[in-house]
């Protein structure tokens, strides 16, 4: 069996390679954003100039959702990483985005973050607090063990 798990979220720490670590002898595709920001930032601009601040991230954010829309669409389950020091709204977007679409998602944040993410976390399958948890749900769902 092989999965495609799609990493949503927080992009300051390295939980992506953590759970690539843990989880190399399981079949899985991993896919992500664009996890370096001054790239995602500026995923727009050969669109042509336009004003700093809301309108150079507005065409920026529709470039990338062109890539995560697909990706998202096309995993067998999304995990959504959400850290303690920022706000992720894209994350937030894409666990409902993933809600809506009927497609599977899991959440992984700290226990200080429940109450803000409650409806987020109400709707997910499931809620893990390390990277360790994530890769014993993706082992025990490939593999049942």
């Amino acid at each position: 069996m092989s999965y495609i798990v799609y990493l949503s979220g927080e992009i300051h720490t390295n939980w992506r390679e953590e759970i690539h670590g843990q989880t190399e002898d399981l079949m899985i595709e991993f896919r992500a954003p664009v996890t370096d920001h001054p790239a995602s930032d500026a995923a727009g601009d050969f669109l042509g100039p336009v004003k700093p601040g809301f309108w150079r991230d507005h065409q920026s954010s529709g470039v990338n959702a062109i890539r995560t829309r697909h990706d998202i669409e096309s995993a067998d389950l999304v995990v959504v990483r959400f850290g303690d020091q920022y706000k992720q709204w894209n994350a937030a977007f894409d666990a409902g985005y993933s809600a809506a679409k009927g497609i599977p998602y899991i959440t992984l944040h700290a226990e200080e973050l429940i109450h803000p993410l409650k409806e987020v976390d109400q709707a997910a399958y499931a809620w893990c607090k390390t990277t360790g948890q994530v890769s014993e749900l993706l082992r025990y769902v490939m593999t049942q063990k």
